[in-house]
């Protein structure tokens, strides 16, 4: 389904995971980031890209190496891809591709393209790394933590800030990679908000924002988490768990990644000689 649609951008919703699919027509190219998730859903982008390309260049943006954001890269094959050089060497692509089959495996899914892990053409290796393609500037920022080679993207030409699977207003923070490099890019988000002030926050899975108020309020609530869960590691008193499904709800889902967080913390209190 689309979920919002403005001139210059349209954001499909899986109903899967709520995971958002963005589509940004420049007018002179068009820019796909993380096309997915169901073979009828990423078709239906297909068909959107078809109706509006005519003989335009395409581009594809990965925020991240998650399977269920890179699945749908064989469906657009002309495109050519931007994603960081972390995404680039990531030593876990056959890991990523075994996720992918596990999941259509075990659902029966069939898919009218092949399933690799994308090539990339456009490497952002740098914080504020500019991207021309056409009358349309991005900048580009490393955005390490949930993944060790997530991306955050603005848009200057229509002050649109990619966030990937950050700033969520249905997730709490995933932590993949490292809760203090995660901790470090919530900080420069919320400097990316402050000094660029973006008209519209896509996150990777649940509603996009135009208030610059509730963009900085997933900011801290982020932040208040990764507090609470060291918090609840060193002190050996539980995390605020209550609190927490009455903000984020969908409990049976959320619970096991949440468990992983504190053990995942755990870990690196202990490395640190903090637990």
């Amino acid at each position: 389904m689309i979920q919002y649609k403005a001139p210059g951008v349209t954001v499909f919703e899986s109903a899967l995971y709520r995971t958002t699919a963005t589509v940004i027509d420049t007018g002179g190219v068009i820019l796909i980031v993380d096309p997915n998730f169901l073979p009828q859903e990423i078709r239906r982008i297909r068909c959107f890209i078809d109706e509006i390309r005519k003989d335009r260049e395409l581009y594809l943006l990965f925020t991240h190496s998650d399977y269920d954001h890179i699945l749908g890269w064989q469906a657009f094959p002309e495109a050519k891809v931007i994603a960081s050089s972390a995404f680039a060497n990531n030593s876990g692509k056959e890991n990523i591709l075994e996720q992918i089959r596990q999941f259509d495996e075990e659902y029966y899914i069939r898919r009218n393209y092949p399933i690799d892990y994308p090539v990339v053409d456009i490497e952002v290796a740098a914080d504020g790394q500019v991207a021309e393609l056409g009358e349309a500037r991005l900048q580009l920022f490393l955005a390490p933590g949930h993944t060790a080679d997530g991306i955050f993207t603005f848009v200057e030409n229509i002050s649109v800030l990619i966030a990937g699977d950050y700033l969520s207003n249905i997730e709490f923070p995933f932590i993949y990679d490292s809760s203090y490099a995660y901790e470090q890019t919530l900080r420069n988000a919320s400097g990316l908000i402050d000094s660029h002030e973006p008209a519209l926050l896509i996150p990777g899975h649940g509603d996009v924002t135009l208030v610059k108020a509730e963009m900085r309020q997933r900011c801290e609530e982020s932040l208040e988490y990764l507090y609470n869960l060291r918090q609840a590691v060193q002190s050996g008193e539980g995390f605020p768990e209550e609190k927490l499904w009455q903000r984020y709800g969908n409990k049976r889902g959320l619970m096991a990644p949440h468990q992983e967080n504190l053990a995942l913390v755990r870990r690196e209190l202990e490395n640190r000689g903090f637990a």
